[in-house]
């Protein structure tokens, strides 16, 4: 949309195009009658814009009274002086009159370092409480593993006895049991039982 205030010729005194009217976006168009009421009212508000803005220059600029004692009540700000501050300028002629000895006494004198502050960890407090969780998971993982490696240990025994058992048991040349061989695993099965 443009703007019905715009001159003619622009500031640098180049002429502009030719004025067109009243234009307004194509969507508004498309609205219907509601377009239509909108567009009448845009062109409404631009003229009223326009001869206010006529009666704007017609009428001078009148300043209230308040504005106008405050103005004039006001004493103009001094400008800034050249001169400097009596303890800045002191302090530049000291600076002056011992550079060499300032630059000696400060390389002289290390810098003290203060210690460093840990950092600030934000949720210290859970990350130990999961780390000691983590750390009794472990604990429960590696007991479980020890209970199932004991279980799998005394389930190889056992099965080992039985064979051997059915073993010596079954008959030799004679039908006879092999009480030699039968005696082995009796006691073998007594010392695992007594070291227990």
């Amino acid at each position: 949309m443009t703007s019905l205030t715009t001159p003619l010729y622009d500031p640098n005194g180049q002429k502009k195009g030719p004025r067109r009217g009243f234009e307004s976006d194509q969507h508004i168009f498309q609205m219907g009658p509601t377009g239509a009421k909108i567009k009448d009212g845009l062109i409404r508000k631009a003229k009223v814009r326009k001869s206010y803005g006529k009666i704007r220059e017609k009428e001078p600029v009148v300043v209230p009274k308040y504005y106008a004692e405050q103005s004039s009540s006001e004493p103009e700000p001094a400008p800034a002086s050249m001169e400097l501050h009596p303890a800045r300028q002191a302090m530049l002629d000291r600076s002056q009159e011992s550079p060499v000895s300032n630059l000696s006494q400060s390389s002289h004198q290390p810098r003290e370092k203060r210690p460093r502050r840990p950092k600030h960890a934000p949720f210290e407090k859970e990350a130990r409480l999961v780390q000691q969780q983590k750390a009794a998971a472990q604990e429960r993982r590696e007991a479980a593993e020890n209970v199932r490696l004991e279980r799998q240990r005394k389930i190889e025994e056992r099965e080992r006895f039985r064979k051997a058992m059915t073993k010596a048991r079954t008959g030799g040349k004679n039908g006879q049991r092999k009480l030699g061989r039968e005696s082995k695993v009796l006691l073998e099965r007594v010392r695992s039982l007594v070291a227990e």
